[in-house]
């Protein structure tokens, strides 16, 4: 198959007068923002976006604002070449590789965020070195869910993505939804803020088995992998049930925690809750989405499950 070797931009200001220059042209802009490792989830993200727009941009950043002290910072896996490889030989491949070294400035002081410092200050932080100070929150949308136990993250996400958007200048905006909450806290973020871009859910893409694709699956043991199937197969007991009119969430949510805790998973939540505002529920009464959190080993997976049911007045 022939590939196309994307140009590869690590500075900001090279990155903006790209998007300017394409917009210049007439054409639509597409993006999506990553964290390296792609697998094949990324990979239909970008799919997506190159069906929707003219020219495709990626990022390839991990966040470092987005990882507590006690997270996975220093093992997130990575394999930047061939993540190049990977895009290169999509149809259509990849206009650009946006790929900085530093998108913020964590300063002496940054006690509650992990990655302090950041990597070596490139062209894409600007300051006298006090370091930034300016961080962007959906106040609502965060707090729940993944929120819980990780109550800097969607601040870290939020204020990441902000800074690319306003980098890259996008029109359309791919995001999986695997991650539902940060992509409803993205599409928040862009609607409460007036991003003029159109942000997209992609459905998730699984393994053959039902696993859903994470860069973190590198991380399973092969039997603590086999154990992790329990979470899409429960979740798919409990859509079924509720097809045949369980509507009691709690009655759906004991299934699923028992599911995998018999498995030998570890819950961290396993919540139905409303597809746009995250609030939780108590019966079905419209479209809900399932979402899990369950660690295996030293490893915690998300994943989730919309349940659209048209319930009769």
């Amino acid at each position: 198959m022939a590939t196309t070797t994307p140009k590869l931009i690590s500075d900001k200001n090279e990155m903006r007068n790209w998007s300017r220059s394409m917009r210049a042209q007439g054409k639509l802009i597409g993006f999506v923002p990553t964290m390296g490792f792609l697998h094949a989830g990324h990979l239909s993200l970008v799919s997506q976006a190159r069906s929707l727009c003219d020219v495709v941009a990626v990022s390839i950043y991990v966040n470092p604002g987005q990882f507590a002290p006690s997270e996975d910072l220093s093992t997130y896996p990575s394999d930047f070449q061939g993540d190049l490889r990977k895009l290169a030989a999509l149809p259509g491949g990849v206009d650009v590789v946006f790929h900085p070294h530093n998108l913020y400035d964590y300063g002496h002081n940054s006690g509650d965020v992990a990655g302090e410092g950041g990597g070596p200050a490139a062209s894409c932080v600007d300051g006298d070195g006090s370091g930034h100070e300016t961080w962007v929150r959906v106040e609502k949308l965060e707090v729940g869910l993944c929120g819980k136990s990780r109550p800097i993250f969607f601040r870290g996400v939020a204020t990441i993505v902000t800074k690319l958007f306003n980098i890259v200048e996008p029109d359309v905006a791919v995001f999986g939804k695997k991650d539902y909450q940060q992509l409803r806290v993205i599409q928040r973020m862009v609607r409460d803020l007036d991003f003029s871009i159109k942000v997209i859910g992609a459905e998730i893409t699984r393994e053959s088995d039902g696993l859903a694709m994470s860069s973190r699956n590198v991380h399973l043991s092969p039997e603590e992998r086999e154990k992790a199937l329990s979470i899409n197969k429960s979740l798919l007991k409990a859509k079924s049930a509720a097809e045949d009119g369980e509507v009691r969430c709690e009655k759906l949510s004991n299934l699923v925690i028992q599911c995998i805790a018999e498995a030998g998973g570890r819950i961290d939540y396993a919540e139905i809750v409303d597809q746009n505002n995250l609030e939780k529920v108590e019966q079905i009464k419209g479209p809900v989405v399932f979402c899990i959190a369950a660690w295996f080993g030293k490893v915690r997976l998300i994943d989730n499950m919309e349940i659209n049911l048209s319930i009769g007045v």
